[in-house]
Order: structure tokens, then C-alpha cells, then sequence
């Protein structure tokens, strides 16, 4: 992850989801999608725990996209 050296505050402010995502709704590789149920902030380390499960049950028959 990048991260830049210096910042005025250790941590940063999360802000707020407001609207509806316009992209990533439709699927655009593949046949098969997931798909979030509920707006919610989702952290690298989930991202990459999710992809691993998933590449552990394709085995090498498959492909995988992260958008």
C-alpha cells in the first residue's frame, strides 16, 4: 500500500458514503460476479482475504478480476 512519508495528523478522517456508485454495477469480465448487499467500508486486508479464499477454490481452473 502506498502511503505518503509525512502528514500533518496520524490518523484520517473517514468521511461519508453518500449516493450510489456509478460504477463497478454491471459485471464487465466474466460470467459471475459478487456483489455487496449493503454500502459499508471494506480495508485491504479484506480484499486480499477474499481473493485468497476465492483462488483457493478456482485452484487453476479460473479467473479472477478485482474491481
Amino acid at each position: 500500500m502506498l502511503l505518503p512519508k509525512r502528514t500533518k495528523y496520524r490518523k484520517q478522517m473517514r468521511g461519508r458514503m453518500t449516493g450510489r456508485a456509478s460504477r463497478g454495477a454491471t459485471i464487465e469480465f466474466g460470467d459471475y460476479a459478487l456483489q455487496a448487499l449493503e454500502p459499508g467500508w471494506i480495508t485491504q486486508r479484506q480484499i486480499e482475504a477474499a481473493r485468497r479464499a476465492i483462488m483457493r477454490a478456482l485452484k487453476r481452473r479460473g479467473k479472477l478480476w478485482i474491481r
